[in-house]
């Protein structure tokens, strides 16, 4: 998992998944679904080990970003491949349906 910016989006988003696709997370530390999902994306980073890499971005932190992929609620996350986002759900799914979520694309 990386802890993403604004400053360093391009080089660990969009760079990277020109190479693996790259799941970001957006979320805020007070969002309470964020804090269920978090831990949810987390242990499946590592089952499905290097098929894709985690980014999470933090929305209060982060308002460029979260601003130019129109982040309106959260947890918003967004799937990347080739520069791209290629799906993207908003809310905290739980463990088996974010599984189905991925499954579909890796």
């Amino acid at each position: 998992m990386i802890d993403v910016k604004d400053a360093n989006f391009d080089a660990e988003v969009i760079a990277k998944s020109k190479t693996v696709p790259v799941l970001v997370d957006f979320w805020a530390a007070w969002c309470g679904p964020c804090r269920m999902l978090g831990p949810v994306l987390e242990k499946l980073e590592t089952d499905f080990a290097g098929k894709f890499i985690l980014a999470k971005v933090n929305v209060d932190e982060n308002m460029a970003v979260a601003s130019k992929y129109a982040i309106m609620s959260i947890p918003n996350v967004k799937l990347f491949r080739n520069g791209e986002i290629i799906d993207q759900f908003v809310g905290a799914l739980a463990e088996e349906a974010v599984k189905k979520f991925l499954s579909k694309h890796l």
